[in-house]
């Protein structure tokens, strides 16, 4: 980092032969963390790390949220998490209200309220049980037993729907507004925003991370954090740490804008669709998650694609359209896919890594990481300057599946 025309600090990369003459002149000053991707998670903890006045570099290959924080439905909820993950959902939330404000931008927020739907008794026993468990937590959500009672929530529900879950403090966002006013805000604060620019490997030294390498440069800083998603496992594996992490691809169908239906997001008891009208109108749905094995596609301007088969997509448009028939009347103007970093019990990694000093993971959201994003870059922030968090990370450690056999939980959408 040094300093630029009219006094703005400017971030530095260079090879290693020009870093060693440079550094002995003492002509640059190093940046105090690099972050490696350009989702919520890694802008958040820019802005957070950033706030506390540390010198910044966040590297992104692409795009700013070009892979799963733009592909989300963008669902803010807390209703359906994991018991260890409701904590961290439920402070994200509060720091939802006022982020548009905090970060000076539009991030289209609403918190109009979360349903969870069911199409028969077996699923409206699912829900019943999913509210008694959560109130139980402390999370304020209701249960909704019959069609009258959720259409006059959200009149646009289909009339074959019996039951649901009625969470009124979850909502959603603009995903790449969100991304961009986190990174902008960022920015104000010093940090250094560095597009097209991919990690090829950590550079580590003595057990401890001292930069990262790229195919042009290699930057050096005491503490690196990644927040790479499907990445992540290529990125560890080369410095003996593994990170079980399974693709699932999800399908997004939106249409042209519409006149306002629907305030909510919709989930359902069994994942097997969700959706939302966003600010512009335009009604975001999404499908179950496939098994992915397929490969990540360039479009003319640089940014990843992932292709959905046409079966696929007719299945998203035919459950969106059971569950709010509107969806099924209106134009198509987008269709897309998005990769899900799934771990095998569905929880995120979240941690300090105990092999390798001043290395900080943010990974495997596994479908559901948007709307933690504000509490992820708190805990981030809170991890590289090695201070106690209000929430305990102590079911998001890596360590834990070394420690037995877990199977792989199916996603449970949006957001």
């Amino acid at each position: 980092m040094a300093d630029g025309p009219q006094g703005k600090r400017t971030y530095l990369s260079f090879d290693e032969r020009t870093f060693s003459c440079r550094m002995s002149l003492g002509e640059v000053l190093l940046p105090d963390v690099i972050i490696i991707g350009g989702g919520i998670s890694g802008t958040s903890a820019a802005y957070s790390l950033a706030k506390e006045g540390l010198a910044v570099v966040l590297l992104e290959q692409h795009d700013l949220a070009a892979m799963a924080s733009g592909w989300t439905l963008a669902g803010v909820r807390q209703s359906g998490r994991h018991p260890a993950e409701l904590p961290l959902a439920m402070a994200a939330v509060q720091i939802w209200k006022d982020l548009g404000a905090e970060l000076d931008a539009d991030i289209e927020y609403r918190q109009k309220g979360n349903l969870r739907l069911a199409r028969d008794e077996a699923e409206a026993e699912i829900i019943s049980r999913l509210v008694d468990e959560q109130k139980a937590l402390g999370l304020d959500l209701d249960f909704l037993g019959d069609n009258n009672a959720i259409r006059a929530i959200a009149p646009a529900i289909s009339n074959a729907v019996v039951a649901a879950s009625f969470c009124s403090t979850d909502g959603h966002a603009n995903p790449k507004a969100t991304v961009n006013a986190y990174a902008r805000a960022a920015e104000r604060l010093g940090a250094e925003i560095r597009l097209g620019e991919r990690v090829n490997d950590m550079l580590v030294e003595r057990g401890r991370v001292v930069g990262v390498r790229t195919p042009t440069a290699t930057y050096r800083a005491p503490s690196v954090v990644m927040t790479t998603g499907i990445h992540t496992a290529a990125l560890l594996k080369p410095h003996g740490l593994s990170l079980p992490l399974a693709l699932r691809m999800v399908t997004v169908v939106r249409t042209r804008p519409l006149p306002p239906v629907f305030d909510q997001v919709f989930g359902t008891a069994r994942a097997i669709c969700a959706g939302r009208q966003e600010a512009s109108g335009r009604l975001r749905i999404t499908g179950g998650s496939q098994a992915w094995q397929g490969r990540v596609e360039t479009s003319d301007d640089g940014q990843p694609v992932v292709r959905p088969p046409t079966s696929v997509v007719q299945g998203v448009i035919e459950r969106g359209s059971f569950f709010l028939p509107a969806f099924g009347e209106a134009p198509l103007e987008d269709v897309w896919a998005g990769l899900l970093d799934m771990t095998p019990d569905g929880l995120p990694v979240i941690e300090a890594t105990p092999e390798i000093e001043g290395l900080v993971v943010a990974a495997g959201f596994s479908g559901h990481g948007f709307c933690l994003g504000p509490a992820t870059g708190r805990l981030v922030r809170d991890l590289v300057l090695k201070r106690p968090s209000n929430l305990s990370l102590d079911a998001f450690r890596r360590e834990r599946f070394l420690e037995s056999d877990h199977g792989q939980v199916e996603p449970t959408l949006h957001g």
